[in-house]
C-alpha cells in the first residue's frame, strides 16, 4: 500500500471514529449563520407537494430536488418541484442517488433524461452513500470507481460542469477522496462542522421543519453553502 493510501486511510478511519464519539456529545450541528448565511435544502417525493414560494419566504436560497436513481427510477415529484420552483429565485438543481449495482452510462442516461440543461441552475449532483446491506458489505474501491467515472464524465461532458458529490464522512473517505477531491463536495455531517474537509454544501441536519410542504415526511434536511451571499451568486451556472 502506498505512503497516499495509509494516509487517506488512516485519516478516514480517524474521521471516522471521531464522527461516532462527538455523535455522543453533540446532538446536532448548528452552524454559524453570520459565517454561513446562505441557507439552503434538499428534497424528494417524501416532502409531497411544496409550495416553493412559502419556502423562499422563510430564507432559503437554494434546494437540491431528487430526480433519479440507479438506472430506471425517477422521482414521483421531480416534474412538478421543477415546475414551481421556476417561479421562485431560489437556485436549485437535481440530485442523483448513485447505485452500486447498474452500469454508470445507463445511470446517466436516467438522469439526463429527467432533467434538462436550462431546468436547473446549479451542478447536477451524484448522491453517493451506502444502502441496504452495502455498509456491511461493502464493494470495493475499483468496483465503486468502475460505475463512478463514467457516471461523472457523462454528466459532466452534457450539462457542461462538474458534477457535486454528495456523501458522508465514511464513504467520503473509502471511495471520494483519493480520486475525485476535484469535484465539488457536499458532505452529510449532521453532529459538527466538517471543516478538516474542503466542502462546497454542508447538510448539516435531517430533522429541519419549516412551513410549505405537504407529504408524508415532517422534516425537511437544512444546508449551507461555504461562502458569502456574494460568493454564492458567484458559484458558476451551467
Amino acid at each position: 500500500m502506498s505512503i497516499r493510501k495509509i494516509i487517506f486511510t488512516t485519516a478516514g478511519t480517524l474521521m471516522t471514529a471521531t464522527a461516532v464519539c462527538a455523535s455522543a456529545v453533540f446532538a446536532t450541528a448548528q452552524p454559524s449563520r453570520l459565517k454561513y448565511p446562505v441557507f439552503g435544502v434538499d428534497v424528494s417525493n417524501y416532502q409531497g407537494v411544496i409550495d416553493w414560494e412559502r419556502i423562499e419566504e422563510q430564507g432559503v436560497k437554494f434546494a437540491f430536488i431528487k430526480a433519479t436513481e440507479g438506472s430506471g427510477h425517477t422521482d414521483e415529484s421531480v416534474r412538478r418541484n421543477l415546475s414551481d420552483i421556476a417561479d421562485t429565485s431560489i437556485r436549485k438543481s437535481c440530485y442523483h442517488f448513485f447505485s452500486f449495482d447498474s452500469s454508470g452510462e445507463t445511470q446517466a442516461e436516467n438522469f439526463i433524461n429527467s432533467v434538462g440543461i436550462d431546468e436547473i441552475d446549479m451542478p447536477p449532483v451524484v448522491d453517493i452513500e451506502y444502502y441496504g446491506d452495502k455498509a456491511s458489505d461493502k464493494p470495493s474501491r475499483e468496483e465503486a470507481e468502475k460505475i463512478l467515472t463514467p457516471l461523472l464524465e457523462l454528466l459532466e461532458e452534457h450539462y457542461g460542469v462538474k458534477p457535486i458529490i454528495y456523501t458522508t464522512l465514511p464513504v467520503y473517505y473509502r471511495y471520494v477522496s483519493e480520486n475525485y477531491s476535484d469535484y465539488p463536495l457536499w458532505i452529510r455531517c449532521t453532529q459538527f462542522a466538517p471543516d478538516i474537509l474542503d466542502w462546497k454544501f454542508w447538510q448539516y441536519s435531517d430533522c429541519g421543519k419549516l412551513e410549505g410542504y405537504y407529504g408524508e415526511e415532517e422534516c425537511i434536511d437544512y444546508n449551507v453553502f461555504c461562502g458569502t451571499l456574494e460568493e454564492f451568486e458567484e458559484f458558476y451556472d451551467i
